[in-house]
C-alpha cells in the first residue's frame, strides 16, 4: 500500500513539472509573438537582433522602451492576479472566488479613481503611489467583504462570501461612476481606458513600482501552501492539526489583497483572470497548492500576455483593452462554472 502511494506521488509530480514545463514554453513562444506584434512590424530576426544589440535605433526604441516594458507587466499582472484568486478561492473553499468578483479589484479601483479625481494622473510620484493606494481600497473592500461574510460560530460562510463580494464590487462600481461626473475630458479618458482593463503602466518604472509588491506577497503564498492544503480540510480538521484558523485566513487575505490591489493599480480594471488561472490549473494538476499555486501564475501569466497581444494586434493601429479580451473569455467560463457549482 505504501508503495502505491509513493507511486501515485511521484506521478502526480511529474505531471505537475510536465505541466510547468509546457505552460513556461507557452509563455516563451508568447512572448516572442508579442515582440513582434505591432504597428511596426518587426521580424524575428530583427527582434534577435535588436536584443543582442545589432538593431536600429528606432528599433531598440520600439522593443526597449514600448513593448517589452508592457510584455514584462502583461505578464507579472497575470501572475499576481492568478495567485490572489488561487488563495481566495481556497480561503472560501469556492471555485468562484476571485479579486475582480469579489469586489477587491473594484475597491482598489476606486482609490485610483479619487486620486485620478483630485490629483494629475501624469503626476511622477503616482507611479509608485497608486500600488499603496489601491492596496489600502482593496483591503477596506476586503475587510468590509469578510465581516459581512463571517457569522459568529460558523465562521466564514463561502456563498454569503460571493454574494457579498458581489454587492460590494456594484456599489463601489456605482460610486466610481458617479465620481467620473466630476472629471475633466483628458481624466475621463484616462479612467475610462483604466475601467476597460487597458494596461496603461507601459514603462520600466511601473515595472520597477509592481515588482516590490509581488516580491514580498508571492514568496509568501508559496510558504503558505502546506497551510492552504490543511484549511481545505475544513475547520475542524484544521483545528485538531494545530492551526490558527483565523489567524492564517487573514495573512493569506491579506496577501490576496496585497497581490490584486498592487496589480490592479498598474493593470486598471482587468477581471476574471483569478477566477480562469487557478480553475485551470486545479483541473491539470489537482488542488495540492504546492504545485498549483506556482501552474496557476504561470496560467495567469500567459492568459493576460495572450489577451494583449490579440488586443494589440486585431484592429491595428488602435488596440482593444486587455481587459476587454480577458472578459470575452472570462465571461462564458464563469456563467459555466456558475452553472456547474452547488449554490
Amino acid at each position: 500500500m505504501g508503495s502505491m502511494i509513493h507511486q501515485a506521488e511521484r506521478r502526480k509530480r511529474s505531471q505537475g513539472i510536465f505541466v510547468v514545463g509546457i505552460f513556461i514554453i507557452l509563455i516563451i513562444v508568447a512572448f516572442i509573438i508579442s515582440m513582434n506584434t505591432g504597428f511596426i512590424r518587426l521580424s524575428p530576426i530583427e527582434v534577435f537582433s535588436t536584443l543582442f544589440g545589432g538593431g536600429t535605433a528606432q528599433q531598440e526604441l520600439i522593443l526597449f522602451e514600448f513593448r517589452l516594458p508592457r510584455i514584462v507587466i502583461s505578464i507579472l499582472i497575470g501572475a499576481g492576479l492568478a495567485v490572489s484568486g488561487c488563495v481566495l478561492q481556497g480561503l472560501s473553499r469556492n471555485a468562484l472566488a476571485d479579486p475582480g468578483i469579489l469586489g477587491i479589484n473594484a475597491g482598489a479601483g476606486l482609490m485610483v479613481m479619487l486620486y485620478v479625481s483630485f490629483y494629475s494622473s501624469s503626476v511622477s510620484g503616482s507611479v509608485f503611489l497608486l500600488p499603496m493606494l489601491a492596496l489600502i481600497g482593496a483591503a477596506a473592500a476586503a475587510v468590509l467583504i469578510y465581516v459581512l461574510s463571517y457569522k459568529k460560530g460558523e465562521g466564514l460562510i463561502p456563498t454569503r462570501m460571493l454574494l457579498v463580494g458581489i454587492g460590494v464590487a456594484a456599489g463601489i462600481s456605482a460610486a466610481m461612476i458617479v465620481l467620473t461626473l466630476r472629471l475633466r475630458p483628458e481624466e475621463y479618458q484616462f479612467v475610462a481606458s483604466w475601467l476597460a482593463g487597458r494596461i496603461w503602466g507601459t514603462s520600466w518604472k511601473f515595472v520597477l513600482a509592481l515588482l516590490p509588491w509581488l516580491v514580498l506577497f508571492l514568496p509568501f503564498v508559496f510558504y503558505k501552501a502546506k497551510v492552504m492544503n490543511v484549511l481545505n480540510m475544513g475547520d475542524q480538521t484544521a483545528t485538531g492539526l494545530g492551526t490558527s484558523i483565523e489567524r492564517e485566513r487573514l495573512l493569506l487575505l491579506a496577501a490576496a489583497v496585497g497581490l490584486a490591489g498592487s496589480c490592479v493599480a498598474v493593470s486598471g480594471g482587468i477581471g476574471f483572470v483569478g477566477l480562469i488561472g487557478p480553475h485551470l490549473a486545479r483541473r491539470l494538476v489537482g488542488p495540492k497548492h504546492q504545485i498549483l499555486l506556482p501552474v496557476s501564475a504561470l496560467a495567469g501569466a500567459l492568459l493576460v500576455l495572450v489577451a494583449d497581444t490579440i488586443g494589440r494586434w486585431i484592429l491595428q493601429p488602435t488596440d482593444i483593452p486587455t481587459g476587454v479580451v480577458v472578459a470575452v473569455i472570462g465571461a462564458p467560463y464563469f456563467l459555466y462554472l456558475l452553472s456547474k457549482s452547488k449554490m
